[in-house]
């Protein structure tokens, strides 16, 4: 049967390095504890947080001490946990680690209350009065402005408090559908193949339909033996977000997810209504996709199949780096041989293997490399993958070398857009070069559905989520069969050429971003916004591509809707989507002519 490899059998240089952090397990004790001891430090401060503007930096110093280490031990724990998620050790450390988090942030909670008590006049003068706080002058308005939804300092503690068990419902999904759950094996070119999360999509483009439709329904009568486990989650996760909401005086979970970066509802319903008033151009792609099949119905099992002839190109590791290197050319040399040289640094965590976490991320600390975690499947996908979580790592190292602690991460709105930056800049990169016909169609495909999964797939499941939440909200209750029902709905719309089955309408139980509530909506107001900032990279050259190095070193130093300003976008316009939308219609129109 084919399997994943063990850990034990990829060289070091696969691995990411975590020395950075931590050089071995004794060594983040000894942190654990000392940093466990510190945090008591900031006791003596409440109550007299503002009392002078040498007290509050004396304060906010400490907390950025405290905030540095607790990120640095919880980082470790967690990416040690995940290249084994059943590694009980690690898992251990993980539990210790989320506790220590809630044990800071309830110990510091009662920093921003009296901060706003204080008020703005108060504030500014002290500002004015110590040099060190100057750098916190942005972090103050944001402060300041939140203060209606910021509760009493005792009622602020206990919602800290309750953090690690209000995303409890979240990682429970993650253990059961990575370390508990296992997928059966089909038989594909006479081999038994084991379904996994990671090579799932994968297999869904295999060019034998038949193996697509067994590895389709297989994969979800796994899930629908687990439907009422996964409800009973996804249920709770959405109640939480109310909860959390009304707890801290909003109206909706939504608007309190959305006011956390200062971004108004409107940005993300003029998303949705623009998106779902040009599905046609998703049909056209599904139409395409019939034809180029040469079948009568487009089952779901055909929606990830290839337009380009023939297997999928085998893309190894290195020649997946090679390409992402030189497409980022564009950005300037200090960019490319940043990202170059972290790539020879073990930065990722390259291949697939028993038990890892599935999927593909970018982590790390302030004083930390960048880590990205990957299941490298030697395709044209992964290599898209690598571009994307690179753009994410190179975002964190240029806002980290500018910007002071408090402004050096930046908000998941923004995030998305460095990583699909990348992703265009490859595929101009790889049409422009690569001379090989076949290898153009495989990236203009490849291209082509991550247009597809990300703008449309990704608003899809923003409706979604945010139908779900509006149910809860109303007093209704999101049963299994509900959220099946709300699901195969949209996908019916969305899909109009295709039939929707029984087990699509399940899909929603395997998307993990859905236990963070309102993030996916991010990626499509991404990658329209990355498209846009490329048109004008590729248009003006170099001083388009100064305007986003300097969107990229301001990490959170201030809002995200402004910093977008700075690159030339406005996300706060239907414009970036309905170009992001023509874009892939000439895409497709292009195929199309193929």
């Amino acid at each position: 049967m084919s399997s994943v490899p063990k850990r034990s059998e990829i060289a070091a240089e696969y691995k990411w390095d975590l020395d950075d952090l931590f050089a071995d397990d004794d060594k983040w004790e000894d942190a654990f504890e000392s940093t466990s001891e510190r945090i008591e430090e900031l006791e003596p401060y409440e109550g007299r947080a503002t009392e002078s503007a040498e007290t509050l930096a004396e304060l906010l110093q400490l907390r950025e001490e405290l905030s540095r280490s607790v990120a640095d031990l919880y980082t470790y724990a967690r990416l040690r946990s995940d290249e084994d998620t059943t590694d009980q050790t690690y898992q251990a450390l993980t539990t210790r680690a989320q506790s220590l988090v809630s044990e800071a942030t309830s110990a510091a909670s009662f920093i921003e209350p009296e901060i706003q008590a204080a008020g703005e006049e108060t504030i500014e003068t002290y500002v004015q009065a110590d040099n060190r706080l100057k750098p916190y002058e942005h972090y103050f308005d944001d402060v300041l402005r939140t203060a209606e939804h910021t509760r009493s300092a005792e009622v602020e503690e206990l919602l800290a408090d309750l953090g690690e068990v209000i995303g409890g419902a979240g990682d429970v999904y993650t253990m059961l559908t990575n370390a508990d759950m296992e997928f059966p094996a089909v038989e594909i070119d006479g081999e038994p193949t084991r379904i996994t999360l990671s090579n799932f999509v994968k297999l869904q483009k295999h060019l034998d339909r038949d193996v697509r439709r067994r590895v389709h329904e297989a994969f979800y009568d796994e899930w629908g033996n687990f439907r009422n486990t996964v409800g009973t989650a996804y249920e709770n996760s959405v109640r939480a977000d109310r909860k959390l909401a009304s707890a801290r005086n909003y109206d909706s979970a939504r608007a309190a997810a959305l006011n956390g970066p200062n971004v108004p509802e409107t940005v993300y319903d003029t998303l949705v209504e623009t998106v779902e008033e040009n599905l046609e151009v998703l049909h056209r792609h599904a139409e395409l996709k019939r034809d180029r099949l040469g079948v009568d119905e487009l089952r779901m099992w055909d929606l990830y199949a290839p337009l380009a002839e023939g297997e999928s190109l085998e893309i190894p590791y290195e020649q997946a780096v090679d390409h992402v290197v030189e497409a980022v050319k564009p950005l300037g040399d200090a960019y490319q041989r940043r990202m170059a040289e972290g790539l020879d640094s073990r930065w990722v965590d390259v291949h697939e293997t028993a038990n890892k976490r599935s999927g593909a991320y970018s982590s790390g600390t302030y004083d930390s490399q960048p880590y990205i975690l990957m299941n490298y499947q030697d395709d044209t996908t992964s290599m898209y993958t690598l571009a994307h979580e690179l753009g994410h790592s190179m975002h964190s190292e240029l806002s980290s070398d500018e910007q002071p602690y408090v402004y050096a991460d930046y908000e998941i709105f923004i995030a998305e857009t460095a990583s699909t930056v990348n992703e265009a800049l490859l595929t101009h990169h790889l049409l422009e070069t690569v001379d090989d016909e076949r290898f153009r169609r495989h990236v203009l495909d490849e291209y082509l559905e991550r247009f597809r999964s990300t703008l449309f797939r990704q608003t899809m499941f923003a409706d979604f989520e945010h139908r779900a939440h509006e149910l809860v909200e109303a007093g209704e209750a999101i049963t299994p069969d509900r959220l099946d029902e709300l699901y195969g709905g949209l996908k019916a719309d969305y899909y109009e050429p295709a039939v929707v089955d029984d087990r699509i309408a399940r899909e929603w139980m395997r998307i993990p971003h859905f236990y963070r509530a309102y993030y996916v909506y991010q990626y499509a107001t991404g990658i329209s916004a990355a498209n846009a900032i490329v048109d004008r990279i590729l248009e003006e050259g170099e001083p388009a591509a100064a305007d986003y190095r300097a969107f990229l070193r301001s990490g959170s130093h201030g809002y995200p809707l402004e910093l977008l300003e700075t690159a030339g976008v406005d996300m706060t316009s239907a414009a970036p989507v309905e170009s992001a939308i023509d874009t892939y219609e000439e895409l497709v129109a292009e195929f199309e002519a193929l």
